[in-house]
């Protein structure tokens, strides 16, 4: 488990759909221990938005979806 997350959400978000934008943005976060704190604010979004998108229950409204790719594409030059 990644440090900020709860099992049962790590668990929720390996079982949604890989192809949800926000789904693969939270497998990276959880990878890189980035807390949904730091998204949220750098998206410019709640907390709670950050949650939904990576359990898959919602996904970022498309004026979003560029700003998620280009935040996606940072998290994977991460080491």
């Amino acid at each position: 488990m990644s440090y900020g997350y709860s099992q049962s959400l790590v668990d929720a978000n390996k079982k949604a759909n890989a192809k949800s934008l926000g789904v693969a943005l939270g497998r990276l976060c959880i990878k890189h221990g980035v807390p949904v704190t730091e998204v949220a604010k750098e998206l410019e979004v709640s907390r709670m938005a950050v949650y939904n998108w990576f359990l898959g229950t919602h996904a970022p409204t498309s004026s979003l979806k560029s700003r998620v790719l280009a935040y996606i594409d940072s998290l994977k030059k991460r080491k």
